[in-house]
């Protein structure tokens, strides 16, 4: 079934077995106090390397970067060295797996940093709550990024980068989605710069441009890959006129050739987030002329039907693979997915249940 989703796709270097892709989950699972992956996550990643890529759950570039508990890092050699575990997972399944370079921007809360406050584009503060180990807070203002603070943030994007070579990761994915830091600079709702990084829709691609050439000086274009959330506002962070600013944005992404784009657009009944602006991935497509991934609330139906009629080249899907680890199988023979439990505490709350304790379609044929 579904034969569109399983013809290969090659991205760059990357050559992908099928089109049915993993999104970056965050999951909490890493140990702390120094967020370093552990064998329980490569036990995770083995689970679901039928994908034919995984994207990584997002991974902090940075202490300052990093405000979620339990979540990995990869600004450490000790973290490099513990993430092997899941990436030869992966690869002894014969999968592949890229790893999501992730900074939190306005969303660490000082909590995280010591008391100190977080840093942006501009002086601004999130809406609504952080999670901490020690409760919900809200989230407190954060300071503007002098100049200094941007050159040295792209620099931890660079080593971030250059560890998840060492870690025997196939590539990397720059998260710009979601509200974060790169997003935090590409939207005029939490860019109020007027310097070279602020004002024009070109302007506020600077910093995402200079980081994704960080890591092209690290890896190459051709095992880079960004995600980006064009439509509608995602915690607080939103633009007056997202068609003009992601347009300059899918402008860079074509200009370094980059080997893959994904977008989250959630549509007005998404569950996971919903908004009435309308998905820019039309307009995206016809600037950024590589390989497109879309994500959100996709049917196997639906992801078929874009994919055969060239809207994308690939459907990443996200809570799906949390509680059906084989989700690829599943949809080649038709089969059921299991219901995700949709309960954070299960995918946010170190061990094991909710995170490897779902059943292949094969262990259930088996105990049937």
């Amino acid at each position: 079934m579904h034969d569109a989703l399983f013809q290969p796709l090659k991205m760059g270097a990357l050559e992908a077995k099928n089109r049915i892709f993993m999104a970056p989950l965050t999951r909490g699972r890493a140990a702390e106090p120094m967020f370093v992956p552990n064998e329980l996550m490569a036990t995770y990643y083995r689970q679901r390397a039928g994908a034919g890529l995984i994207i990584s759950e997002a991974t902090g570039i940075s202490r300052e970067g990093l405000g979620w508990p339990s979540a990995p890092g990869i600004w450490s050699e000790e973290q490099a060295e513990a993430w092997k575990a899941s990436t030869e997972a992966v690869h002894e399944e014969g999968g592949l797996i890229v790893m999501q370079l992730w900074h939190m921007g306005r969303i660490v809360h000082p909590y995280f940093l010591d008391g100190e406050p977080p840093f942006s584009a501009s002086a601004t503060c999130a809406p609504g709550h952080a999670h901490t180990p020690v409760g919900r807070q809200d989230y407190q203002p954060a300071r503007a990024m002098t100049l200094e603070d941007i050159k040295r943030t792209v620099g931890d994007y660079r080593r971030a980068a250059a560890n998840a070579k060492l870690a025997g990761f196939d590539g990397v994915q720059l998260h710009g989605a979601n509200g974060y830091l790169v997003d935090q600079f590409l939207r005029d709702g939490t860019n109020f710069r007027d310097d070279e990084y602020g004002g024009s829709p070109e302007n506020r691609t600077r910093f995402m441009r200079e980081v994704l050439e960080a890591l092209v000086d690290v890896w190459g274009a051709d095992r880079v890959g960004i995600r980006l959330s064009p439509n509608g506002e995602s915690q607080g962070c939103d633009d007056s006129n997202p068609s003009v600013t992601f347009a300059a944005a899918a402008k860079v992404c074509e200009d370094l050739g980059l080997a893959f784009v994904e977008l989250r657009e959630p549509g007005p009944e998404g569950t996971f987030g919903q908004t009435d602006v309308p998905k820019q991935s039309p307009m995206i497509r016809e600037i950024y002329l590589g390989p497109l991934v879309l994500n959100s609330d996709y049917t196997a139906a639906e992801a078929d039907t874009d994919v055969s009629s060239g809207k994308c080249d690939a459907v990443s899907f996200g809570r799906p693979y949390i509680s059906n680890p084989d989700l690829a199988e599943r949809i080649r023979v038709g089969a059921h997915w299991n219901p995700n439990k949709d309960v954070p505490k299960s995918w946010y709350f170190p061990g094991e249940a909710g995170y490897v304790d779902y059943p292949t379609l094969a262990e259930e044929q088996a105990a049937a």
